[in-house]
């Protein structure tokens, strides 16, 4: 820390609350990342692989993409990002799909991984994020076992420690042909929503020190699987958060860290980490929080005091789920009707305190007194002309998706017709040869001559 009070990271939290410039500067990461970023895509945009991304928007750069141990087709949408700095490496990939659960553990398989970081519901917003593809155990009416026959894979539920916001799950993980077994652990967040952030960054920081203790995250194993629904937003979060913790444990100082570069290198494995200005800030606060942690306690225990940090509140009820068919990846949907629970908590006291505000200052003390920005981080104030076109930058690239989105189902919707044709048989009209037609067309011409010469001849 420095002597003035105020680290470098503080300053530019500061600066960004207080200007309300989180927009810009995450809009500012989103275009330096793709002017700079000119990776190629194509393995993932290619016809035969089109069914195995949920979003046709988030690919796996050819250069950083995992690849399966098949000689048919080794694609899987996951990225394996390196943090050089921290000595990291990690497994960022989207929920698996139905068809795409086999592959997902022969990837666990193939890489050894120790760890898989779930930070997703099943269902979000009353829509498949993700395929149920790990067994829940016969005690909440699940199976105990799921076997992937395409991978040679089998998946066993052994034990579970639940907890109010996370859940981690032991499973046995055996390969058929070989018949050896792998222990994995499955660390599940349940109260991260889509496109949002953890309600506190003390209730993240625990679960990230559970699936630290286990070892998961270290080098002697295989890189940590880490997923949400689509690999990049809350996954990305996690990934930056934890590289820059590593970084304050090895260099004690909040100055070494700079989020924005980090977050630059690591969109170089991944596209799009990172999804919102909420998860850009969140990082920023969690990073604060868990750096004044490490650097206030020795090295070893360093994180052990977030262990009795009160968790927030449990996710709100599932009264009723009803099933309809999905326009996405010709899965089941399933819809989910929910309400806030009807027992108000009487113990507010247990819930950690919420995200600070967007005026919140780190310092109490006077605006004049705090520090400038070094030069190296440019002023961020709001530009009103600026602001605007970033506005309708955002406008252009939400219509784009709808166009998307509106093209693919329907093309979705001709290929269920194609598929329904085809299962009740009904023959396809043949398509004409270009020969035939022309002998047609002149067949036709010669008839209608011939037919005008007769009248011609018969009335004159």
């Amino acid at each position: 820390m420095e002597s003035s009070g105020l680290s470098l990271l503080e300053r530019e939290l500061e600066e960004f609350d207080k200007n309300g410039s989180w927009q810009i500067v995450y809009h500012r990461l989103r275009n330096e990342a793709s002017l700079n970023h000119d990776f190629t895509v194509k393995v993932a945009r290619s016809p035969e692989n089109r069914s195995r991304n949920r979003y046709r928007d988030v690919s796996p750069y050819d250069h950083s993409r995992v690849i399966l141990p098949s000689e048919e087709n080794d694609y899987i949408n996951a990225s394996l990002v390196e943090a050089p700095e921290a000595n990291r490496r990690y497994i960022l990939t989207q929920g698996p799909l139905r068809n795409t659960s086999a592959h997902y553990w022969q990837m666990i398989w193939d890489q050894n991984v120790k760890g898989i970081v779930m930070l997703n519901r099943v269902i979000e917003r009353g829509n498949l994020k993700c395929d149920q593809y790990w067994p829940l155990g016969s005690a909440v009416g699940h199976e105990d076992v799921m076997t992937f026959p395409e991978a040679s894979i089998q998946v066993s539920y052994i034990d579970e420690n639940e907890f109010s916001y996370y859940t981690i799950q032991k499973l046995e993980v055996e390969h058929l042909e070989t018949k050896e077994k792998k222990e994995v652990l499955h660390f599940h967040y349940t109260t991260w929503p889509d496109f949002g952030v953890p309600q506190s960054p003390a209730a993240f920081l625990n679960f990230l020190m559970a699936v630290r203790r286990s070892g998961a995250l270290e080098n002697d194993v295989g890189p940590c699987v880490i997923h949400c629904s689509a690999g990049i937003g809350r996954s990305g979060t996690f990934c930056l958060v934890d590289t820059c913790l590593i970084m304050i444990e090895k260099t004690r100082d909040l100055n070494c860290i700079d989020i924005r570069k980090i977050l630059l290198n690591m969109r170089k494995y991944r596209m799009g980490l990172i999804q919102t200005t909420d998860q850009l800030r969140f990082s920023y606060l969690a990073v604060l929080e868990g750096g004044k942690r490490i650097l206030s306690s020795s090295l070893n225990s360093s994180f052990d005091e977030f262990d009795h940090e009160p968790p927030p509140k449990p996710p709100k009820r599932m009264l009723a789920v009803e099933e309809s068919s999905s326009d996405g990846d010709d899965e089941d949907e399933e819809v989910i009707i929910m309400t806030e629970s009807e027992e108000d908590d009487d113990d507010d006291d247990s819930v950690p305190p919420p995200i600070p505000p967007r005026t919140y200052l780190i310092s109490q003390q006077p605006p004049s007194t705090v520090p400038p920005v070094p030069p190296r981080y440019d002023s961020l104030h709001v530009n009103e002309e600026e602001k605007k076109s970033l506005i309708e930058g955002e406008e252009r690239v939400v219509q784009r998706r709808k166009k998307e989105e509106m093209t693919k189902n329907t093309e979705e919707q001709l290929e269920r017709m194609k598929k329904a044709r085809d299962r009740m048989n009904i023959p396809r009209r043949p398509k004409p040869k270009s020969w035939q037609t022309i002998y047609v067309g002149l067949g036709l011409t010669l008839s209608i001559l011939m037919g005008g010469y007769m009248l011609y001849r018969y009335y004159i």
